[in-house]
């Protein structure tokens, strides 16, 4: 199951560097991942200072 953002983002961007496919976009108010791309890897919950990403 593919990794969502939550409201508690803080748009820092830590995730959507840490992405390995690049997945992860900057929105209106917080980062989006695209699930179709995601891979589930986790990735962007280890770097995020706020623990906004969590699998859906």
């Amino acid at each position: 199951m593919a990794y969502q953002i939550s409201d508690e983002c803080i748009s820092c961007g830590a995730c959507a560097a840490e992405c390995p496919v690049g997945c992860i976009s900057e929105g209106d108010s917080k980062y989006t991942i695209n699930a179709d791309e995601c891979v589930e890897c986790g990735a962007c919950a280890g770097v995020c200072p706020v623990g906004a990403p969590a699998q859906a």
